[in-house]
């Protein structure tokens, strides 16, 4: 086997799980994954500053960390039998304080929060991100003055045609929907769909059958169903869910970080900060009628990111604050994730899962 095979033809099930260095974490840590219990095992640790956020080439097995730092840059990690090896120098991507990368082909896109921007940049043939970054600023701002000044762009990823690159800007109250160009990579913003006043949308999830959209907000504990029109490019909102914890004491607010669907399409989940808990919404109304079904403890402290495998059995939460991963079993009826175990990570991002874990 060559030492650069992707984990999905290794044999070898994998996760990678990002940490902040400056709140105490090492980088980037790459992690076995066992296939009949979902347990975590790490392997081996890659530097990088402060990787907010993981993204994973499905074709390449090349692994991307964006920094979010004042100078932002994203870094390329190639696959190896011991884990991740750098592919080439950090790039600038032309934004401050990026908080979220996604893959699309031959580009890498960034949402860069302290500047209000999102950024595109081209890939070389062997996967690493090639400078200059093309950015598109975002303009606007929002009514909660404390959080909403100017745009914040935390989240940018391409609808499942590939088509549409979707930016969520908490700072703006809402979702932009932008074509790159063909040539360039540069993005144009193509329609822009606002969403209610102060809400801070943060996150967005596709349904599977791809006519649905989840835009789950910061600074209100609720989930925005929208309906997506893949031909037209319009992302139309229909109703509001809340996913506040059930029982939670009033005192505590809450801060949803992350929302994932299941693979099949049955189950809409959602992690939430200071409740410190997972929500568990159940789809089987339709797409866009999810209800509020229950919720459980995260496991730890300050869930940041959420991550499902590919069977839907099983559920990863980043736990920021009390620095760890940790792994549910999923009700196959209920769809409710119940804890298996948890890995030490300290001060915990995200975790990305490769295929076929």
């Amino acid at each position: 086997m060559d030492d650069a095979d992707s984990t999905d033809r290794s044999g070898e099930h994998r996760a990678y799980i990002g940490s902040f260095t400056s709140g105490g974490g090492r980088g980037v840590t790459t992690a076995t994954v066992d296939p009949k219990t979902g347990a975590l095992t790490p392997l081996s640790v890659a530097t990088a500053e402060d990787p907010s956020y993981l993204a994973l080439a499905r074709d390449t097995g090349v692994l991307y960390a964006v920094s979010e730092s004042e100078r932002g840059e994203v870094a390329a990690f190639r696959p190896t039998t011991g884990g991740l090896a750098p592919l080439g120098a950090p790039v600038r991507v032309g934004g401050s304080g990026p908080t979220h990368v996604s893959v699309a082909g031959r580009r890498l896109f960034t949402a860069n929060y302290t500047s209000g921007s999102v950024s595109s940049l081209a890939l070389a043939a062997d996967g690493r991100p090639t400078g200059p970054a093309r950015v598109l600023a975002h303009r606007g701002s929002g009514p909660d003055t404390a959080r909403q000044a100017g745009p914040h762009a935390h989240q940018v990823l391409t609808d499942p045609s590939g088509r549409w690159v979707c930016s969520v800007d908490l700072g703006t109250d809402s979702v932009r929907v932008c074509v790159p160009d063909a040539a360039t990579g540069e993005l144009r913003v193509h329609a822009e769909t606002p969403l209610r006043a102060g809400t801070g949308p943060r996150h967005l999830a596709f349904h599977p059958e791809g006519e649905a959209v989840y835009v789950l907000h910061e600074l209100e504990p609720q989930v925005t169903v929208c309906r997506w029109n893949g031909a037209s490019g319009r992302l139309e909102p229909v109703e509001e869910v809340p996913v506040a914890s059930p029982g939670a004491p009033g005192a505590v607010r809450a801060y949803p970080s992350a929302v994932v669907a299941s693979p099949d399409g049955r189950f809409l989940w959602a992690a939430v900060r200071g409740a410190d808990a997972l929500v568990t919404l159940s789809l089987a109304d339709g797409p866009r009628r999810p209800r509020l079904t229950g919720s459980a403890d995260c496991g730890g402290v300050w869930p940041r990111d959420l991550a499902v495998d590919a069977a839907g059995s099983r559920l990863y939460a980043a736990n920021e604050h009390s620095g760890d991963v940790t792994w549910f079993d999923v009700d196959p009826l209920t769809g409710r994730p119940h804890r298996a175990g948890s890995l030490p990570v300290p001060a915990a991002s995200c975790v990305v899962l490769a295929p076929g874990a």
